[in-house]
């Protein structure tokens, strides 16, 4: 059995979890989501949690199993407290402003970039003396914060020779060190 898919999923207060047919909806202070599910997966509400049970040991019940039940779970925590996920932009003149639901990049290219992130994020851009600018976005959707995130990171990734790019705050850059001397 699935050690993750057993687990029951505990329901905070203020947060109301409702399944339709094969339909889950949970409502928090932070949002409301819903997520669809495999109708032959059993999802119940008991005595305060959310249950996921399966009909069989069949290898596609089985990677369900554990799936339903994180994703069901990451509902749960995304409407209840968010999620938060911080960039930051090593490299000499990179900036970062929002204004409203626009992040505008300045990543070393000959223009700006320009992306209209989604309603459910929110971005707020961070730019202190002698430190590097910070883009800190919320959500109470974490695939979607991962998306938004994967691609602003994508605009320019970390190089391993200067360490230039947009990185996770405390993410770790493999370093290269570049051209040897030769020897003669």
């Amino acid at each position: 059995m699935s050690r993750i898919g057993k687990a029951p999923i505990a329901i905070p207060s203020g947060v109301t979890v409702t399944i339709k047919d094969d339909t889950i909806t949970v409502k928090g202070p932070k949002g409301e989501l819903k997520q669809s599910f495999n109708p032959e997966l059993e999802v119940k509400v008991e005595d305060g949690h959310v249950v996921v049970t399966r009909p069989s040991d069949d290898r596609e019940h089985r990677a369900q199993h554990g799936l339903y039940r994180a994703l069901i779970n990451n509902m749960i925590v995304g409407v209840s407290t968010g999620y938060r996920k911080e960039l930051e932009l090593v490299g000499v003149g990179y900036r970062a402003t929002a204004t409203g639901q626009v992040l505008e990049l300045s990543l070393g290219y000959s223009h700006a970039i320009y992306l209209k992130l989604p309603p459910e994020v929110k971005v707020e851009a961070k730019t202190e003396r002698n430190k590097n600018p910070l883009i800190i976005l919320e959500s109470d959707d974490k695939q979607l914060l991962g998306q938004v995130c994967a691609k602003i990171r994508s605009l320019r990734k970390p190089e391993p020779y200067k360490g230039k790019g947009i990185r996770f705050v405390g993410e770790v850059v493999r370093r290269k060190s570049g051209k040897s001397a030769s020897a003669k």
